[in-house]
């Protein structure tokens, strides 16, 4: 079930991940084709904003993957409804404060970033404000949009994020387009086009948290300075990464400033744009992973957790590798939509040359990145903080400044582009060292770089796991179940109660639930803990509650719903979460 669930999550998650990108890949086309090569400057003067902006997002929107998925897979539902509320309210408070902050202090804040001084004759300073000056008016959506993905993936809203996204992209394309053809108002009217895409994107999305249906409730009541720091806290891995790459965008701009001029810079713009598309693969494999890995680990779910490094692991290099093959191929074409054929036809050759370049030497990094940002976002969601933050500032920063800064004082700008190759290539390199020293053997299987201890979760001994795709197999499944259980030293009388309750619940999923063209299936978890079993019945089948049921139908004829009345008569506790769009239930059995 884990590798269907990656798959089924995994474009939507690639999708999501660019909700900035895209409009960022619009924006630069429209910009290099028909506002020339100062404005392509600007523009990219002014991305290390918008990436201050996105990273901030991504810290709360991490945040909420790790701690929502540790109260999802604990079945803490009040938890849950605390992260949902303080998640929403310190977005709208920090998304507020930065929108007045890049209002009052404009000025400042482009001479930062490299635009130069306010002068008549600065017209990279002027068009750089502009941009700013549009896109901040939709930073409160823009951030909102990246909080409600983690939301929408766990309850599985999928089909609503694509949405959301198709038509953020459509509505930049035709703001775009009615700014260049219409209302010509410059970089200005194309950073305003990106503000009101992301308020089309935010408006779809947000619907589904006014529903009944929504398994999320905003309780101000449970808003608390103790959730805030653990929100913070889960997040601060990712903020640490977003920081890292601002501060390698401001490095590589004033590297290629230094050494080629502005026409690198207008280079720079091409090369971090197609980056960023590319980077959304690689991202949306490794948010599968720290969604996954995080309910996994509240879960305790050793096997399971294994099962996401082998399945990233093997998605990450397949999509990457054949992103890497199709931009070497088509270098040339993607890089003509962003530069104007108008102007100066030296400068514009120029140009080009670079960014082909650039673009061909950059996506050999992909394959690297793919498993740095896995791994990283891996070891977020099972709590190894430290060796998340160290990826996350030897990737986007440390390496591949210290890369780009040694190559390009022998290779001129060529050099600065082999800088991430050279970054992320040495990353990986120090995490399989990492890995190798805490298992004290050089391995590159699954369960090394899963890094779990042994003594994490139940043993593999004392753990029974069946997947049930037809009623066929049912009696079979609880029949092992119940051999597993006395080769254990269970008793006779509870492992046939253990095998009595996974043929009543499974019999009633596969009922009520199997649809005749559907992929439906029912994993099955048996496991002794101390010497007490506990069985985890987990299907993605329609969502059911039947601790809920019962305790609705509780006082209804006592023959209806027999199956059910007999199984919760036999557990001392049952919990059951919806998460990810699976059903999850928990039962711990009476043991006299």
């Amino acid at each position: 079930m884990i590798n269907k669930l990656f798959r089924q999550m995994l474009l939507t998650q690639i999708l999501s991940a660019m909700t900035v990108t895209l409009c960022m890949l619009i924006d630069s086309i429209m910009i290099g084709r028909f506002l020339g090569v100062p404005s392509m400057s600007a523009y990219q003067y002014a991305s290390p904003v918008l990436l201050v902006f996105a990273a901030v997002g991504s810290m709360i929107s991490a945040g909420v993957q790790v701690m929502c998925g540790k109260t999802m897979g604990s079945g803490d539902k009040e938890g849950t409804n605390a992260c949902f509320t303080a998640s929403v309210l310190l977005t709208a408070v920090i998304s507020v404060v930065g929108v007045l902050a890049v209002i009052i202090f404009s000025d400042p804040i482009c001479t930062l970033l490299g635009a130069g001084e306010p002068t008549p004759d600065n017209e990279v300073f002027q068009l750089t404000k502009d941009y700013l000056r549009g896109f901040i008016i939709g930073a409160p959506a823009f951030m909102s949009a990246q909080i409600m993905v983690p939301y929408m993936q766990i309850s599985g809203s999928r089909v609503r994020l694509v949405v959301a996204v198709v038509a953020m992209t459509v509505g930049d394309v035709l703001f775009d387009i009615l700014n260049v053809f219409v209302f010509k108002k410059g970089t200005f009217g194309m950073g305003l086009a990106s503000s009101l895409s992301y308020y089309v994107a935010f408006v779809i999305g947000v619907i589904y948290f006014f529903k009944k249906s929504c398994i999320f409730k905003f309780r101000p009541k449970l808003f608390n300075g103790k959730v805030c720091k653990r929100l913070f806290a889960d997040g601060v891995p990712t903020l640490i990464n977003q920081v890292s790459l601002v501060l390698l965008t401001f490095v590589i701009n004033k590297l290629l400033q230094g050494i080629g001029g502005n026409l690198a810079v207008a280079s720079y713009m091409v090369i971090s744009t197609v980056g960023n598309i590319c980077y959304a693969f690689s991202s949306g494999v490794a948010s599968v992973a720290l969604t996954l890995s995080s309910i996994f680990y509240a879960d305790a779910d050793k096997s399971s957790l294994k099962q996401v490094v082998k399945t990233m692991t093997i998605y990450g290099i397949v999509i990457c590798l054949a992103v890497t093959v199709v931009i070497l191929i088509a270098a040339s074409p993607l890089v003509n939509l962003f530069i104007t054929s108008d102007g100066d036809k030296d400068t514009i050759a120029k140009t080009t040359k670079i960014a082909i370049k650039g673009v061909r030497l950059f996506v050999l990094s992909l394959v690297p990145c793919v498993l740095n940002t896995s791994f990283k976002n891996y070891y977020q969601g099972i709590e190894k903080v430290p060796i998340t933050l160290t990826i996350s500032v030897f990737q986007n920063f440390a390496l591949t400044a210290l890369g780009a800064f040694i190559l390009s004082r022998f290779m001129g700008v060529t050099g600065i582009w082999l800088g991430y190759l050279f970054g992320e290539a040495l990353t990986l390199i120090a995490i399989t060292a990492y890995v190798a020293h805490k298992n004290k053997k050089l391995s590159f299987s699954a369960e090394s770089f899963s890094l779990l201890p042994e003594d994490f979760g139940v043993e593999d001994k004392n753990c029974f796991e069946f997947s049930i795709t037809s009623s066929e197999q049912i009696v079979h499944a609880s029949q092992e179940a119940t051999d597993f259980c006395l080769e254990r030293g269970v008793g006779n009388r509870v492992s046939q109660l253990i095998a009595l309750c996974i043929e009543e619940m499974a019999n009633n999923i596969a009922h009520y639930g199997f649809k005749e063209g559907q992929d439906n299936s029912i994993d099955v978890r048996v496991m002794i803990k101390n010497g007490s079993p506990v069985i985890r019945i987990r299907d993605n089948c329609t969502s059911f509650d039947p601790v809920k049921y019962m305790e609705l139908h509780n006082a209804d004829d006592p023959a209806a719903h027999i199956g059910l009345r007999m199984v919760m008569k036999l557990v001392k506790n049952a919990n059951y979460v919806n998460s990810l769009g699976l059903n999850n239930l928990t039962l711990a059995l009476q043991v006299y």
